[in-house]
């Protein structure tokens, strides 16, 4: 037997390197052309590598979320108006009038091609970055996940692993709860069905949160151990410091003023945070059993993500965010294309592994 859950199996903090890596690089561009293709390589490699389980469901959930919000910045562009100036006009809406203290802001008027092309570009970009997340969830276990946080992050882990499965349990017993009424004869569907399924759906969660109540206590969670009060102010200071420099210094990448000093206050503030980290840890005496290690296959899928969000990051092409005014066709840049597909290797050498077929049936033999 495998010692760390299966030949297929990659670390979960690889998967989301991988998709935060296609996030960065959403981020990075307004291009439809860019941004349609990362949603592509997401969503082939979680068709690719995702497993059978109930938590990996969870990506056609976010491929709807994306489309609301898509859907959502449209509307909003429309019956709001867009700051864009434009000259072609597809429709004029009937405008209603504000008062004096609603300077700025419309409902209705005319709605220009250029505008809802600007609100078209803006929700594709946070569109993608929903699909990246949703990528990462589909493929990273919850579980394994918590296994492989530091020991600071411990009980905070919890709570979002324990959020996150949260809501596939209940999916998973809504269905197992239609399917039994459907074969008693009984209606599934309608208010009437949907009241008499919520009850047992709501039993199952609470007896599910009794159990693992049950089960956390008799582990000893929560335990802490006897850490100066000095170390306790260090690692406070640190933390806090590491994680406003991360902000402060992602900040500054993102921005088109602070590419000077955004990835040196960012690497100073991941170094403090790592460091408050490894001290926190310290509070948290706890083992890990069958850790899930960094191997071969699990490098190459951070590589893959990193390296695209390094390539958009340090890319200079204009066609990366094409403008509305002049109303003009995005062209689609090569380089910064074919570093998109870079992503597209953890399909390659981390693929789900395939399920045994069933064996052949023997046909009894014939007594003589």
């Amino acid at each position: 037997m495998p010692r760390h859950g299966g030949p297929a199996t990659v670390h979960p903090g690889a998967w989301w390197l991988w998709a935060l890596g296609l996030g960065t690089a959403a981020t990075r561009t307004t291009n439809p052309l860019l941004l349609a293709l990362l949603v592509a390589v997401s969503a082939y490699v979680v068709t690719t590598c995702r497993p059978r389980a109930p938590w990996a469901r969870s990506y056609a959930a976010f491929l709807k979320l994306a489309l609301a919000v898509l859907v959502v910045r449209l509307c909003f562009a429309v019956v709001l108006g867009s700051p864009i100036p434009g000259t072609h006009v597809v429709l004029t809406l009937p405008e209603v009038p504000l008062p004096h203290w609603a300077q700025g802001i419309r409902l209705g008027g005319r709605v220009t091609a250029e505008g809802v092309l600007f609100a078209l570009y803006d929700g594709l970009r946070l569109a993608a970055l929903l699909v990246c997340v949703g990528a990462a969830n589909a493929l990273a276990n919850p579980q394994r996940l918590l296994k492989s946080l530091p020991g600071a992050l411990y009980e905070t882990g919890v709570a979002v692993v324990v959020a996150l499965t949260f809501a596939p349990h209940l999916i998973a017993d809504a269905q197992r709860l239609r399917a039994a009424r459907r074969l008693r004869g009984r209606p599934d569907r309608g208010l009437r069905g949907l009241l008499q399924v919520a009850l047992p759906v709501l039993e199952g969660a609470l007896e599910r949160s009794v159990a693992l109540a049950a089960a956390m206590d008799a582990r000893g969670y929560g335990r802490s151990a006897d850490v100066p009060a000095p170390v306790r102010r260090t690692t406070a200071a640190l933390t806090l410091g590491g994680l406003l420099g991360v902000c402060a210094g992602t900040y500054g990448l993102l921005t088109a003023d602070g590419d000077r000093y955004g990835l040196p206050v960012l690497l100073v503030g991941l170094a403090a945070a790592l460091a408050g980290l490894w001290l926190g840890g310290r509070r948290t005496p706890r083992t890990r059993y069958r850790p899930d290690p960094w191997d071969a296959r699990a490098l190459s899928v951070a590589a893959s993500g990193v390296a695209v969000a390094a390539a958009l990051v340090l890319a200079g092409s204009p066609d990366l965010n094409p403008g509305v005014v002049p109303l003009t066709a995005p062209a689609l840049p090569l380089w910064p294309a074919a570093a998109v597909l870079l992503g597209l290797l953890p399909a390659f050498t981390a693929p789900a592994p395939r399920e045994p077929s069933p064996a052949p049936k023997k046909e009894p033999e014939e007594s003589s």
